[in-house]
């Protein structure tokens, strides 16, 4: 294994990162495509090797510092293999000097897994987008007009945005003012080896946003409103006094001119009383839809964008020991989680080449949290709802597809837990 000379600090959302990736929640995401056929893997090897010589910032292995972790660039080759470990295992170990992302096949599914220190969802999936494409032109020879030319260098993928963009405002106290409310929590029997247990729902995207409409909303909007009252259904009358908080991760790309495929995000705290619901979905939406427009202006936005970029700039923040600094991140970490019931997230509509799309069935995302976290994805008319969790049982997310297929959305489910039968089946 050689050494490159290139090191990178990490990004401020990613400083928090190292410090909490603990038990089940590993900080390790998952993006999945589904094929129409079997994965070549020799194929697939090639293509990744391609690959990453764009990318060459994800061939980072993650060292401790006096006052930081950074990411410290290796020369090794990451190796194909076909998938033998549960979704989202950990992948960085404390002093082993591994790579921090990997790929792996089975049967039509390719996958992508990262620790998130690397990237966001968004910035992986510009590299896995990269991947996928580059193995169906090789596989099928393809001449990849459609794709429009990346024009973005390899300096500007790895900017870390966060600085970038920095206006010293509220800072550090917005943090706080996230943890302050004390929100419901998830209950459920934790697997015994906190191993995660992986439940996939798709949907028609044409028919789930032809329901969005008639309720006058965004797809995102109608999806944390039903999960919200999924949340519901399972709560008991005590447990109804306290807030049901949707954590909502928001891609600053879209407010922020970056190509960076670093972290570049945002979270914005959805909350809901359950006082308030009188048993119709619309009781839920409109207090969610106000919550949106509120958080997601200009001025909020860049108050979220500034609150992670503060954590750098914090001079008292500077100059604390990195071995303090981890006790401290994880003190906070666990005061933020009495805020957040859950968390949803969007990645929104996946574009492939033209050339691509006859051979892709659809794509899907994991993430694991302290609770739960869904991950949303749309390719074509196949909209996917992930979950990965500790938990032995998937109450909540039975609960939601439940309310999809009595609102005439039809859900196909798919799980790898063992006492699953059949494993794939309608709701």
């Amino acid at each position: 294994m050689e050494r490159n000379s290139k090191w990178y600090q990490l990004d401020n959302a990613a400083k928090i990162i190292p410090s909490t990736a603990r038990g089940g929640n590993t900080r390790v995401f998952r993006i999945t495509c589904e094929l129409k056929e079997e994965i070549n893997p020799q194929i697939l090897q090639e293509a990744l090797d391609q690959t990453i010589m764009d990318f060459p910032h994800f061939n980072c292995v993650l060292r401790k510092g006096l006052f930081w972790y950074y990411l410290d660039a290796r020369n090794m080759r990451a190796l194909v293999t076909e998938d033998n470990l549960p979704a989202c295992s950990p992948i960085y170990f404390e002093g082993r000097k591994n790579l921090l992302y990997r790929v792996n096949y089975f049967h039509k599914r390719i996958n992508l897994e990262m620790f998130h220190v690397l990237a966001d969802g968004t910035g992986a999936f510009v590299f896995f987008r990269a991947l996928v494409t580059c193995y169906l032109a090789l596989k099928y020879d393809l001449q990849i007009q459609s794709e429009p030319k990346e024009t973005s260098s390899k300096s500007e993928k790895t900017t870390d945005a966060f600085r970038q963009f920095y206006q010293r405002q509220k800072g550090l106290r917005q943090l706080k003012e996230m943890s302050a409310k004390k929100a419901y929590h998830l209950k459920g029997d934790w697997d015994e080896n906190l191993l995660p247990h992986l439940i996939e729902g798709t949907v028609s995207a044409r028919r789930f946003v032809e329901v969005a409409h008639q309720y006058h909303t965004s797809v995102g909007i109608l999806a944390t409103s039903i999960y919200i009252a999924a949340v519901i259904d399972e709560m008991s009358f005590r447990d109804r006094k306290k807030a049901v908080v949707v954590s909502v991760p928001v891609n600053l790309r879209k407010y922020f001119p970056s190509d960076t495929t670093r972290n570049f995000f945002g979270v914005i705290n959805v909350s809901y009383d359950p006082a308030h619901f009188d048993g119709q979905l619309e009781s839920i939406l409109s207090e969610v839809k106000a919550s949106f427009q509120k958080q997601l202006s200009q001025d909020r936005i860049l108050q979220t964008m500034n609150s992670y970029a503060a954590l750098e700039h914090n001079i008292a923040i500077q100059m604390v020991p990195l071995f303090i600094k981890d006790l401290a991140i994880w003190g906070l970490n666990n005061r933020a989680k009495n805020g957040v019931t859950s968390t949803m997230s969007n990645l929104g509509n996946i574009e492939m080449p033209e050339e691509t799309v006859p051979y892709i069935d659809r794509f899907c995302a994991f993430m694991t949290a302290p609770s739960e976290q869904i991950c949303v994805s749309s390719f074509q008319d196949r909209m996917v709802f992930g979950e990965v969790t500790a938990y032995t049982t998937h109450e909540v997310m039975l609960h939601f597809f439940r309310r999809l297929a009595a609102m005439g959305i039809p859900v196909e489910l798919a799980s790898n837990d063992y006492d699953t039968k059949p494993k794939e089946k309608r709701a």
